[in-house]
């Protein structure tokens, strides 16, 4: 039998949104954040580059918001791309006050921050701790939640649903992986703060637990969802066989990388005048279209023309990380393929971070704000997040004394299921929906293409709720039926779209529209 929980804030993730957010409410409130497994399996922990802020004055937010505008391909909204860069010093003077350590120049701390300069950006706006900026973020929001008097953390657990009664969330049922119960926790506010959907596809930079969770569950719950079909693939995982999800970080680009073919051709200034420095959907295309066009495994990262001692400082664990598998950056190219990186749509919500339904917010990866547009440029993810995770706990503490009264809500009923023998039902399921999915929706597209994937991903859903309805559920269950779930909404999104935009290039459809509009799916 599970266990019934009662707080006042209920946060799901714990990223650098999820954290931000349980640590911005008042102390008088109780938080509980709870994590798939422990406060450093997130994504923030994988961010190297770091986070774009306006902070020196040879920058300016009207710069800042034409670069983002620019790569969003004219889908971004400009009213929350204002907002969010107006909000960018005052979200690294709240990082900073609570411990996170940024590089600076010079050996004097005290000196401004070293800033440096990555795809779509005009100036050097990004701000950097080594290259494990999210590592540093989360680590130090990490401390501070656990020094919270008023915050629970709650690990090894996976969110199943929300409760929603009369179109207010109420909580949500959660399975602890433990115990193998399904708990009952209840709040009358919900922050979903779950990341994006990447493990939809084959090759991909995520942890293992960017499976949609947040979106599935939203959508399931009665939430639009917007603008799916643009799924953003880092140009730059490193190729290796044993090398699993690790990305090579945009900043090396910044400070002077090259991109070349096997026989050591540069490429990228046949496809972009900007070459390596044009945003990331024109760097992936051109990888892959080279690729394709040379049958080849993948293309070359080259920096080995600047100075060791420069790389062992800007990028030790790029370095370190490469040498591992026998690669020493500083003498050779780093071999890179495109990956499935960022999941730019998501849950619908309002700059307060508020979804479709009363008392769910969704902050971070999982929401769609506006702000990325077609294409998310680089570093504005961590921004996002400390904005929206900070809106969002405002509007939570300014509208606390309007919550309704809180409703008896049943148990998890398990009684009409058995143990399963036949898991290998999950792992197959598994492994063609990405499959299908980085063949049919990946980077390049088409109609045909995407017919197929959508006939497969119904057929798995039926499969999958079939075997959810008779057997217990488990944490690969419930990532696979939500995985499958936001696939269709991927696809979906894609089918809508009559014309190459962003992220979204199709065959079928090279042009743009004269008119940019959102794609918005109603339950």
């Amino acid at each position: 039998m599970g266990t019934h929980w009662q707080h006042d804030v209920l946060v799901l993730g714990s990223g650098a949104a999820g954290l931000t957010a349980a640590l911005s409410l008042p102390s008088t409130l109780r938080v509980a954040v709870l994590t798939k497994g422990d406060l450093e399996q997130g994504s923030t922990y994988w961010a190297q580059g770091g986070m774009a802020a306006v902070l020196h004055d040879r920058d300016s937010i009207a710069s800042h918001v034409e670069d983002t505008l620019q790569a969003g391909g004219g889908l971004c909204h400009r009213d929350v791309v204002e907002y969010t860069v107006a909000n960018s010093r005052a979200c690294v003077d709240w990082l900073v006050a609570q411990g996170v350590h940024f590089d600076r120049r010079g050996a004097d701390q005290g000196q401004e921050f070293h800033l440096t300069m990555e795809g779509g950006h005009s100036h050097r706006r990004i701000i950097h701790a080594a290259d494990q900026t999210g590592r540093a973020i989360g680590d130090v929001l990490g401390e501070r939640v656990h020094a919270a008097g008023n915050i629970e953390v709650f690990t090894d657990r996976i969110a199943v649903d929300l409760v929603v009664r009369d179109g207010h969330c109420h909580g949500a049922y959660i399975l602890d992986l433990a115990s193998e119960h399904v708990d009952l926790f209840q709040a009358p506010a919900v922050i979903l703060a779950t990341g994006g959907a990447s493990k939809a596809y084959l090759y991909t930079s995520n942890p293992d637990g960017a499976s949609g969770d947040g979106i599935a569950m939203a959508w399931r719950a009665g939430c639009r969802v917007g603008n799916l079909e643009f799924n953003q693939f880092h140009p730059t995982c490193l190729y290796h066989p044993r090398a699993k999800s690790f990305l090579v970080s945009e900043a090396l680009r910044g400070e002077g990388a090259v991109l070349r073919l096997p026989d050591g051709e540069r490429f990228m200034p046949r496809f972009d005048e900007r070459a390596e420095l044009a945003p990331r959907d024109v760097v992936a295309r051109a990888i892959d279209h080279e690729m394709k066009r040379l049958g080849v495994d993948c293309v070359y990262l080259d920096i080995s023309h600047k100075p060791r001692e420069f790389l062992e400082a800007h990028f030790p664990t790029i370095m370190a990380r490469c040498l591992e598998f026998g690669i020493d950056i500083a003498a050779e190219p780093i071999p890179v393929v495109p990956a499935a990186h960022y999941t730019c749509g998501g849950i619908v919500v309002n700059r307060s971070g508020r979804s479709d339904v009363a008392g769910l917010y969704a902050i971070g990866e999982c929401s769609f704000t506006g702000l990325h547009g077609a294409n998310r440029m680089a570093s504005n993810s961590l921004l996002e997040c400390i904005v929206f995770a900070r809106a969002a706990a405002a509007d939570i503490a300014a509208t606390r004394s309007s919550t309704p009264v809180a409703p008896a809500l049943p148990p998890w009923d398990e009684s009409q299921v058995t143990d399963s023998d036949e898991d290998v039902v999950i792992s197959h399921n598994w492994d063609e929906l990405r499959r299908f999915m980085w063949d049919y929706v990946g980077i390049v597209r088409t109609n045909k293409r995407l017919e197929r994937a959508l006939h497969r991903a119904e057929l798995l859903q039926a499969e999958i709720a079939e075997y959810y309805s008779n057997y217990k559920i488990s944490n690969d269950l419930l990532e696979l039926r939500n995985l499958a779930m936001v696939a269709e909404l991927m696809i979906r999104c894609a089918r809508s779209r009559r014309e190459s935009r962003g992220l979204h290039y199709t065959l079928d459809y090279p042009a743009l529209l004269p008119e940019p509009r959102d794609t918005i799916l109603t339950p």
